[in-house]
């Protein structure tokens, strides 16, 4: 038994004992043929993803990468590759990622908890709800029940606060829109000092 076996279950154990708050995402993923070193990366990752360098996010990237090709029916590596891929800023990989552990594995409760996340920050706020519905249906302890309650929450603030967009679109979009926004401003700037010169 390794390490990291009998970590998961002792946390199995204290969890049955106790409620614990909610953790970042459940019961440690398997990760099949991930190297021993790569695993301190993703717990870090999970952590908090803004103390990863862009080299450590690439790296990351690319060893899930080779994983998932020795091991494509893997609905879990999947997700974390999803996930990596996230983080990296790779919107598009990621969801056909995070789309082939759903497909892979319909029942799994952090794929479809992790897909609601992805929409929810594309602000693509009914496919995420349907997303995070689902994965509350298939919670089995009360810290996933709590994670998607959460979850759920801050869509329904969303939702009330009008930031739904109307499907998704590429993350280019916000750029060309805040451009033309930009270069509508300096052609009004540009016009009241022509009017003030003359």
């Amino acid at each position: 038994m390794n390490k990291t076996t009998e970590t998961n279950i002792v946390r199995a154990n204290q969890n049955s004992a106790e409620v614990q708050p909610a953790p970042a995402m459940p019961a440690p993923l398997s990760l099949v043929g991930v190297p021993a070193h790569t695993h301190g990366m993703l717990l870090r990752m999970f952590a908090d993803p803004l103390v990863l360098a862009k080299e450590e996010k690439a790296e990351i990237v690319k060893q899930l990468r080779e994983c998932v090709a020795l091991h494509p029916k893997d609905a879990n590596l999947r997700v974390v590759l999803g996930m990596a891929l996230s983080v990296n800023l790779d919107v598009q990989q990621a969801m056909e990622e995070l789309g082939e552990a759903v497909a892979l594995d319909p029942n799994s409760f952090i794929a479809h908890m992790k897909m609601g996340e992805l929409w929810m920050r594309l602000r693509v706020c009914t496919k995420a709800q349907d997303h995070t519905r689902y994965a509350a249906t298939l919670a089995q302890n009360m810290a996933q029940a709590e994670m998607a309650r959460r979850q759920a929450t801050t869509l329904r603030t969303m939702l009330r606060e009008g930031v739904e967009r109307d499907g998704y679109r590429t993350p280019w979009f916000s750029i060309a829109r805040v451009r033309r926004f930009w270069n509508r401003n300096r052609n009004k700037a540009d016009a009241l000092a022509t009017v003030d010169i003359v």
